[in-house]
């Protein structure tokens, strides 16, 4: 461009826009510096109108003697090294946006065997007959059978960290603690609950210490913490970074306070308090189904039974519905419902009643969940829950209510409000929840290797981000002066979401 105020001694062309050439990969340097320079001049040659240098021709001269120096200088990129970046680009691109993302390393805890395999032995031993509740002490810990249990998602998730080979998991065991992102703590506090059965078996009966029992579930727990508080990966940020599981309501009852910090695996919120436990840091867990898995196809024909419901009557707490849904229900045609404790019969008696009904009953017990709920949906009877405040596995993959009624307490309990309800939903329909069943039953099935126990860890790994959030947090926060767990940023009480 013209300086303002200095006019040309005569009028010159315009200086030519050059349109730029889609971009390809370059040549190699040899060959720009053998092609270069002629295309160069001869496009020069052309471009001049008169003897006066063209600002075009000074344009491209520039230009050329900067790509020469770019050649010539050490610095000057390799045909390798253009190569080698290009590569690196191309992958980049080919690589899809959905790739999973790297497993999140975890190290499992080489607890005393007494936390672990020596549970259950003790659970064997407190059932062996007389003169031989020692034969459990001699098995091998890789010969040693979980005891069939609802709670049995702590020996799967054991198991699965301890096989070797190849692994598609969302989390990767580590040897070496330093590595970890989480560190799992393989206690079996179900187990360990219901070691001591209600009525002692003979051995224990005629055992001189009868009265004391051997194996104590709170100084366990209580020795637990113990171990724990020598580890220094625990003491590093308060166990936030550890995870537990607690599947029992009852599980890890005495020591729950001085572990809140940590993510548990637990199966609904009915016993712990909002600052114990919360959506955001923990994850809930299905039972393990009882009963075997019904192996048919879908369809009605065969399930001559509108609605079927096998368990306690009388429950405390939210499980008082039960016995006012005995009321309304016991006399009404074509619907099951049988007071049963459990037991070799019971089961066999719910397998049958549940593979021929349409429909099983889910109401609250004790507890807002339990593993009937679980049953059903192996069995392809769809749920009906009664459950005001139940939570459930995996909602972020399953829509429950694709696979399941619910149904008000307030609601249920009016006569003949359920049982018009479910006659009114056709064949067709109940083939539709059924087939969207099918669908999704692996996710509660411990034995198929994409089940639970993948998913279980998938939810886990999902917490490792919101954990590095927190522990960042905690190191610069002034340290308080209260003993209470600080759980004001990720705790949602039922009231609260209520409200929402």
């Amino acid at each position: 461009m013209w300086e303002r105020g200095r006019l040309p001694r005569k009028p010159r062309p315009s200086p030519i826009l050059v349109p730029q050439p889609p971009a390809s990969p370059p040549p190699p340097p040899r060959l720009l510096a053998f092609l270069l320079p002629r295309s160069l001049l001869s496009l020069a040659a052309r471009a001049m109108p008169s003897r006066r240098p063209s600002p075009l021709l000074l344009l491209l001269l520039a230009l050329a003697l900067a790509f020469l120096f770019l050649l010539l200088s050490p610095s000057a990129p390799s045909a390798s090294h253009l190569s080698s970046s290009l590569a690196s680009a191309a992958a980049a691109v080919s690589t899809p946006a959905s790739s999973p993302p790297a497993p999140v390393k975890i190290y499992m805890y080489d607890l005393p065997a007494k936390f672990t395999y020596g549970v259950v032995r003790s659970y064997m031993a407190a059932r062996a007959r007389a003169g031989a509740a020692g034969a459990a002490s001699a098995i091998p810990d890789d010969e040693l059978r979980y005891p069939g249990h609802q709670h049995s998602a702590e020996w799967w998730l054991f198991k699965d960290l301890r096989r070797r080979g190849p692994r598609d998991r969302p989390v990767a065991r580590v040897g070496d603690p330093a590595d970890a992102d989480l560190f799992y703590v393989p206690f079996f506090s179900s187990l360990s609950l219901v070691v001591n059965p209600i009525r002692p078996s003979a051995a224990a009966a005629n055992a001189s210490d009868a009265a004391e029992p051997a194996y104590s579930d709170e100084s366990t727990q209580e020795e637990l913490l113990v171990w724990l508080e020598r580890q220094p990966y625990w003491r590093r940020h308060q166990g936030r970074d550890h995870v537990f599981i607690c599947q029992d309501p009852n599980a890890l009852y005495r020591v729950v306070d001085r572990i809140s910090n940590a993510v548990l695996l637990i199966s609904d919120f009915g016993r712990l308090r909002s600052e114990q436990a919360s959506l955001v840091k923990d994850v809930i867990l299905p039972y393990a189904h009882r009963i075997n898995s019904f192996q048919g196809d879908v369809g009605v024909e065969s399930r001559p039974s509108l609605l079927f419901f096998m368990g306690n009557r009388y429950r405390k707490e939210g499980g008082k519905v039960r016995d006012t849904l005995f009321q309304v229900l016991e006399n009404e045609a074509d619907v099951i419902i049988k007071h049963g404790a459990q037991s070799r019969e019971s089961r066999r008696m719910a397998t049958r009643g549940m593979h021929s009904s349409k429909f099983c009953l889910h109401p609250a017990g004790d507890t807002p969940s339990a593993c009937r709920l679980f049953d059903a949906l192996v069995s392809l009877c769809v749920p009906v829950i009664v459950s005001d405040y139940i939570e459930l596995p995996f909602e972020d993959v399953i829509d429950y209510r694709n696979i399941s009624i619910f149904v008000e307490t307030s609601k249920a309990v009016q006569p003949g409000f359920l049982t018009s309800t479910l006659r009114g939903i056709s064949s067709q329909r109940i083939l539709e929840y059924q087939r969207e069943i099918k669908k999704v039953k692996h996710y509660f099935e411990y034995e198929d290797p994409n089940g639970p126990v993948n998913q279980i860890w998938h939810q886990v790994s999902s917490k490792a981000p919101l954990i590095k959030l927190l522990i960042n947090r905690d190191k610069r926060l002034v340290e308080r002066g209260t003993n209470g767990t600080d759980c004001s940023c990720i705790c949602s009480t039922t009231k609260e979401l209520l409200r929402k």
